[in-house]
């Protein structure tokens, strides 16, 4: 099935460029750091790496970094080693940057103020290995040197339709609707397995995971045409959940269902597709949660068979009017 992105959409993109670096704390072992000791020959064995500093020092550095991929993995999409974002998002996202680069840079100066200290506790941790550490300590305007935050933002002008250059670009937008599908499929696996597989309830925060996925893919329901279909099946379910309260039964067969749907990068586009023809997303909902062509995992199915024998069960969808779905409709 055809999943190509139309060239015109950079018109809509930005891309940004994030790169941090932090020290590692660790300097190569020498033959020297053993005393002569009878060591194996090279093309046998390496040395591995000694750590002059500790590591629980720089644990809040890995943090930040991380909280910067997932603030980018959850509105964006990778793109030409970086993220493509929404142009109309773009100043939200590096006011979080921004935020994030902040804390980065303070603790940074707290961590370099007590550097020298640190090391020194880090030596009369180690008796007996003093030596191989104060061999290979640095100074702290080095380690200063070594950590860093910084983005670049910019914007892509497509290059003449007839300049080879071109060409590689053009394969790499056309390959962005796939990418989007496959970041929603693995966002979705990790839901499915934290808050869904096996579960006969759950509570409104196992809904988090759906919402970030429902967010990223209005942001960029621009990217391929069968995205925003998409967008709306999510939004039609949460539609269907209680306000408050636990989710379970029905609900939460709905929500298995849906889940496993976006799972299935392929089976995913495929309803989407569904839903550009006419399909509800009621109708695809329902069809998931009824078992014909389901996705559903077979324990969510085992479960649904179960359901399907209690003669009073309530409808899974009792009629009521239909809200128009609109994009960023705030239901979170």
């Amino acid at each position: 099935m055809n999943t190509q992105t139309d060239i015109k959409v950079l018109e809509s993109l930005l891309v940004l460029h994030l790169e941090v670096n932090i020290w590692t704390a660790r300097k190569k072992l020498s033959p020297e750091d053993f005393d002569g000791a009878k060591l194996p020959p090279e093309d046998l064995a390496s040395l591995g790496s000694k750590r002059v500093c500790d590591p629980e020092t720089l644990r809040v550095f890995g943090t930040l970094k991380a909280r910067a991929v997932s603030l980018l993995d959850r509105h964006c999409v990778r793109f030409l080693g970086g993220w493509a974002i929404p142009e109309n998002q773009a100043d939200s996202i590096v006011i979080e940057l921004d935020q994030i680069l902040q804390d980065f840079n303070a603790a940074k100066e707290d961590f370099l103020s007590r550097y020298d200290e640190s090391v020194r506790e880090w030596i009369a941790k180690h008796s007996g290995w003093e030596q191989i550490i104060a061999d290979s300590t640095v100074s702290a305007d080095y380690v200063r040197s070594r950590m860093g935050f910084v983005w670049k933002l910019f914007r892509i002008v497509p290059p003449d339709p007839v300049d080879p250059v071109m060409v590689g670009l053009k394969d790499e937008v056309e390959g962005l609707g796939q990418t989007l599908f496959g970041e929603v499929s693995k966002a979705a696996t990790e839901a499915w397995h934290k808050c869904f597989a096996g579960k006969t309830e759950i509570t409104r925060k196992a809904l988090s995971p759906l919402k970030t996925i429902h967010q990223k893919l209005s942001g960029l329901s621009f990217v391929e045409p069968r995205v925003s279909p998409v967008a709306d099946l999510i939004h039609t379910a949460f539609e269907h959940l209680p306000k408050r309260g636990k989710i379970e039964g029905a609900n939460l067969l709905m929500l298995q269902g849906l889940v496993s749907l976006l799972r299935d990068a392929e089976a995913l586009i495929e309803h989407g597709q569904r839903i550009m023809d006419g399909t509800s997303s009621q109708d695809v909902l329902t069809l998931l949660v009824g078992g014909q062509g389901s996705v559903l995992e077979q324990g969510a199915q085992d479960e649904l068979d179960i359901m399907a024998e209690v003669d009073d069960m309530p409808p899974i969808f009792p009629d009521m009017p239909m809200q128009p779905v609109m994009p960023n409709c705030g239901l979170w």
